[in-house]
């Protein structure tokens, strides 16, 4: 009975979370083209165990590369290249309890990208709306090799 039921609780996200690394960008193609890649658009959320729920911060989505409306791959990345500065122009918005966007948050903020940002090809990026998802006000644009917030909140 326990081991049916453990197969039917952890067996589906496993194989889920493994069908999702498979259709990541991969490092050798950002390596053979000279970039890297940055998700089109990352939500933050935050497991708050005292609460025992889940807490639903930020969405940010890119809108313009140096101008220009990015081209969003299958996987839901943007090729940037390595070394080379540009501007990004992302949409943010914040999220009801239950995850919907509330649309009166919408805010449209500028990114600056560095030619020492993006050292390495083949590296995948997130751009966070803010450095943590829970208590933040605006829109305060991070750039992370991690889709987790940066800091917990207590």
């Amino acid at each position: 009975m326990i081991r049916r039921l453990a197969f039917r609780v952890l067996i589906p996200p496993l194989i889920l979370a493994l069908a999702a690394c498979q259709s990541l960008p991969d490092r050798q193609e950002g390596e053979a083209r000279n970039t890297v890649f940055l998700s089109a658009q990352h939500c933050l959320s935050e497991y708050l165990e005292d609460l025992d729920k889940v807490h639903y911060g930020p969405c940010l989505k890119v809108v313009s590369v140096a101008g220009t409306s990015p081209a969003v791959r299958d996987d839901g990345f943007i090729e940037l290249p390595v070394a080379t500065p540009l501007v990004l122009r992302a949409s943010c918005v914040y999220r009801h309890a239950d995850g919907s966007p509330i649309p009166q948050t919408v805010e449209e903020v500028e990114y600056r990208i560095t030619g020492q940002t993006f050292t390495k090809p083949g590296e995948r990026w997130y751009l966070h709306a803010h450095q943590q998802a829970r208590n933040v006000i605006g829109c305060q644009p991070t750039l992370a090799r991690s889709t987790y917030p940066t800091y917990q909140t207590n």
